[in-house]
């Protein structure tokens, strides 16, 4: 049996925690123990269905308290788990249901389990020739008697799959992600200890989709494996309502919580303007923001406007990670806040070396500080903490040599968290070199022995041997009035203005406006946006294209794509 099996058969069996849904209007406790009772029906279900060992078997539910057991039960036969994107309002039905059958194909799933809302999207997957079973009636059937005769846990190795991590990144284009048991259970120990989390004391709060890696690992994996409270709700009921983010950590003195950048900063606009004394978030320690480019502004107007409500600052751990390491690569130290590393931006864009400078309190992520008589243009990058344990970083130039303190190269990590390959349409492919290193595809550095992160490399701008980051022109693109937050897009252009993928010399900045279609609102925010991004990066953008909300590109766990952004550019 794998560590990872072994580790959730422990708390399964010992655990006093548990997972309440349903929360704040009919919330629903159920222990950990009761849990797994759920699962080892399901399980005995599934294999009296004719499962297989080895099956990959695809989910699609939007209830945490159906998805815990059936993702347990699948792993207790011996299964992996894939989470599949899940439709909305707005989604055509037709163009999902044919991406998911190519998902499904590609990963080889021999199930779909349904769970609502979606069990209505059983005969368009059934009509694709995909075999369909409604969660709800796992375990259910008078024939199967797990108590007369239990259904015994998978011998699974550690080499065995347990996840297939959809990500589309930034194209159309799916993959999976393989997470093997040994890759699970190496970056969820190290998780654990890295965030120094306690079972006996510590309670997470969490509204992230499941079909994401943030949520699936870090805010049900986790907590159900290692025994810990969980206070869960869906996506849908945050966006409704993101005051209930905080509600719920005052209301059951929440201690951890995750969440995207973009989410921190909604947040913040909301306790601006919360009630005094309605809120008590003095309890939380661990506010990890990932899983998108972390800006300071958003996260000092988080801290700033939770002040009153006794919410310290020093609670936000900005961190690092991806589905190839199940989740987790760094995260920063605790009990310090988010600190920023203040660079000089010449020696960073044209030398490749972050050379710090006094920041002298500057509060924007583009700004300038007094050095002497002169002024100089500086970046700020969040510093994102040591490697986890059992995991290694180092950063790789462009000739293949191991670059130094302080310069910018490509990310790369090797360790038993790593991922050994992908699943694509076009069969699997390998993620590591001969020596075990994966290139993340990011450019930063190391300052410290704290990862630093400037951005993909392959969305990084080339303009007069600068290396211009994506990040610096969207946060000053999102500074004009007019311009939703986080809706902006920096998009490369060939040297002739046109959309291409040749790393040359011009730019376009796409935004979303509630005044697109004002011709005169649309030609002020142009010329604001160029006038913020000029003064910001030192270089004008070729086009500014402003759109409706709603039109950016954006992948199914809402980081906007970029390369698919190219579309709305029109060549001249």
């Amino acid at each position: 049996m794998s560590r990872f099996l072994d580790l959730l058969l422990t708390s399964a069996g010992q655990s006093t925690r548990g997972m309440v849904t349903g929360a704040p209007t009919a919330p629903v406790r159920r222990g950990w123990p009761e849990i797994h009772a759920t699962a080892r029906r399901m399980a005995a279900d599934l294999a009296a269905d004719g499962v297989p060992p080895g099956t990959a078997v695809a989910l699609l539910a939007g209830e945490p308290a159906l998805i815990a057991p059936a993702a347990q039960a699948v792993w207790l036969t011996g299964g992996s788990v894939t989470m599949l994107h899940q439709p909305t309002s707005r989604t055509d039905l037709a163009v999902w249901a044919e991406d998911t059958v190519t998902v499904l194909s590609m990963v080889g799933a021999g199930l779909v389990l349904l769970g609502p809302p979606f069990e209505p999207l059983a005969d368009v997957l059934t009509t694709r020739g995909i075999r369909v079973r409604p969660i709800a009636q796992l375990g259910t059937d008078s024939r199967i008697d797990t108590a007369a005769a239990p259904i015994e846990p998978s011998d699974a190795g550690e080499d065995d799959t347990a996840l297939l991590q959809l990500t589309s990144g930034s194209t159309a284009e799916p993959k999976a992600v393989r997470i093997t048991h040994r890759n699970l259970y190496a970056n969820l120990t190290a998780m654990l200890t890295g965030a120094r989390l306690r079972p006996d004391e510590d309670v997470m709060v969490s509204w992230l989709p499941l079909f994401h890696d943030m949520g699936m690992v870090g805010f049900l994996t986790v907590p159900m494996a290692a025994g810990l409270e969980l206070v869960t709700v869906t996506p849908a009921d945050f966006l409704t309502r993101p005051l209930l983010w905080p509600e719920l950590i005052s209301s059951y003195g929440g201690t951890v919580t995750a969440a995207p950048n973009f989410a921190y900063a909604m947040l913040g606009r909301q306790l601006a303007h919360a009630e005094d004394g309605s809120l008590e978030l003095s309890s939380l320690r661990f506010a990890l923001n990932g899983a998108e480019p972390i800006d300071p502004d958003a996260v000092a107007c988080f801290t700033a406007a939770g002040a009153r409500f006794g919410l310290r600052p020093e609670c936000v751990v900005a961190a690092y990670g991806m589905a190839e390491t199940a989740l987790g690569v760094s995260f920063a130290p605790l009990d310090t806040g988010l600190e920023v590393d203040v660079v000089d931006a010449h020696e960073l864009e044209a030398q490749g070396r972050a050379v710090p400078v006094a920041a002298g309190g500057a509060g924007s992520a583009e700004s300038e500080v007094s050095v002497g008589e002169a002024e100089r243009p500086v970046r700020r990058f969040p510093l994102l903490g040591p490697p986890l344990p059992g995991l290694t970083v180092r950063v790789v130039g462009a000739d293949g040599a191991v670059r130094g303190e302080r310069e910018v190269g490509a990310i790369q990590l090797r360790g038993d968290s790593v991922t050994p390959g992908y699943l694509t349409v076009s069969g699997p492919v390998p993620t590591m070199d001969a020596e075990g290193w994966l290139d993340t595809g990011d450019q930063g550095y190391l300052a410290g022995g704290q990862v630093v992160v400037c951005g993909r490399l392959k969305d990084v701008i080339i303009m007069g041997g600068r290396n211009i980051y994506p990040t610096d022109v969207e946060r000053a693109a999102g500074t004009v009035e007019g311009v939703r937050a986080g809706n902006a897009v920096a998009v490369r252009l060939d040297a002739g203005g046109g959309v291409g993928t040749s790393r040359r010399e011009s730019f376009a900045v796409v935004v979303e406006s509630r005044k697109a279609g004002d011709p005169e609102a649309e030609a002020s925010i142009r010329k604001q946006v160029t006038a913020r991004v000029l003064d910001a990066v030192g270089a004008r953008p070729a086009q500014v294209v402003v759109v409706a909300p709603g039109s950016l590109p954006k992948t199914p766990s809402g980081k906007l794509r970029r390369t698919a952004t190219r579309g709305l550019v029109a060549a001249p």
